[in-house]
């Protein structure tokens, strides 16, 4: 029997996970986990983490790690906040692109050719990216009408639906069918209202797919983060490889951030990223430096952040769902004969179990923190199945051994 490929395994684990999901919401009765308003949050949410973490994928591939995301993303909200303002949306996505392409070509630059450690570097960007959109903020803000932390709302994004189909879709979960609805309220998230910016952006998931594993730009770029000596001997030049792929991690990024700003919320806001530069990194460790991999990370976490802000009750009612999933990790466990993740995939599985029944409402120090959490499990769990780019984070120099 053949092995099926990764995305039809993708498909019928989402199906799986989907059906328990389903199965979840008639016991708990919370009903805001797979509805069209979820569904359509979930996206806007997974956007920006999903362009952080493809960001990150691309620079650790080269095999720089990029821990200046976070600062990156920053300076896209508010380029793409400002020049969106004063010359539409298309051109703050312009202006964002360019802030994050100087951004990763100055990260490139510290690790690549002066040698700077790549976590100091990051750091680094992070707090320049702060200090700029704050020092920018003062000067050019409060003359278009906002203050040093909040700029003008910007005009609205023109929103998209999929003919026939949402509409089509929309009916078919009004009729709530045990788990054909689930499906139909999620598809129809995704397709009514929806800017086109999302599914610009969800493009870049098999574009980066392609290039990295299809092309022989991609092919130098990978063999620039698994064995730069190597690569160096058959003729490619490891630092314009890397180069490359840490500006275009810059610039992912940054339209991540603008996303933030011009489409999620229409304003900047000081401090508007909270952290997704960092759960975008989370995001590649948790996909195993994969462009499909990454989306999921993302899903999953833009799914616990949606639902957070919707239904209070939809939070625990997924950690139930995530405990139902531990049990049967831990019965595959044990028929792998894996005792020792076996055990642990178990007090995962009662612990989850425990929330739910003593808990109404889990804390948002929790799911801030979730990210961390999945992120560590998936580490605990499947670490001799991860597969980091060789050489990622190890300092390379021209004709060294």
């Amino acid at each position: 029997m053949k092995t099926l490929k990764s995305p039809a395994r993708m498909a019928i684990l989402g199906a799986l996970i989907l059906l328990i999901v389903a199965i979840v919401e008639k016991i708990t009765g919370a009903t805001d986990i797979t509805s069209i308003g979820a569904s359509g949050a979930t996206l806007r949410f997974t956007i920006p983490l999903l362009m952080a973490g493809l960001g990150g994928l691309w620079s650790e591939r080269s095999g720089v790690i990029n821990i200046g995301l976070e600062g990156m993303m920053i300076l896209g909200t508010w380029m793409g906040a400002y020049y969106g303002f004063k010359h539409g949306v298309w051109v703050g996505m312009l202006a964002a692109a360019i802030a994050g392409l100087f951004a990763g070509l100055f990260h490139a630059f510290l690790t690549v050719k002066v040698g700077i450690d790549q976590a100091v570097s990051g750091l680094a960007i992070n707090l320049i990216g702060f200090g700029i959109s704050r020092f920018l903020s003062g000067i050019f803000l409060p003359p278009l009408g906002g203050d040093k932390t909040v700029s003008p709302t910007l005009e609205a994004v023109h929103t998209y639906s999929v003919p026939v189909l949402g509409e089509f879709l929309t009916k078919l979960g009004e009729k709530k069918i045990f788990f054909v609805s689930d499906i139909a309220d999620l598809l129809a998230g995704i397709t009514t209202d929806v800017s086109i910016f999302s599914y610009l952006f969800l493009l870049f998931v098999p574009i980066t797919a392609w290039v990295l594993w299809r092309s022989k730009f991609g092919l130098r770029v990978r063999f620039a983060g698994e064995n730069p000596a190597a690569a160096e001997s058959l003729g490619i030049n490891v630092y314009r490889m890397r180069y490359i792929a840490v500006s275009i991690s810059g610039m992912l990024a940054a339209l991540g951030g603008a996303y933030l700003s011009i489409v999620a919320s229409s304003v900047y806001r000081e401090g508007q990223t909270a952290g997704r530069g960092f759960i975008g990194l989370a995001t590649v460790i948790f996909g195993n430096w994969r462009p499909g991999g990454v989306l999921g990370g993302a899903v999953l976490f833009g799914f616990t952040d949606a639902l957070r802000i919707r239904q209070a009750n939809s939070v625990v009612a997924i950690v139930f769902a995530a405990g139902i999933v531990a049990v049967l990790m831990t019965l595959y466990f044990i028929l792998t004969r894996r005792v020792k993740i076996a055990v642990i995939s178990l007090v995962v599985a009662l612990a989850a179990i425990w929330v739910h029944l003593s808990l109404k409402e889990i804390p948002q120090e929790f799911v801030i923190f979730f990210p961390n959490l999945a992120t560590l499990l998936i580490l605990t769990f499947f670490a001799q199945r991860l597969t980091p780019p060789a050489m990622a984070g190890a300092p390379y120099r021209r004709g060294a051994e």
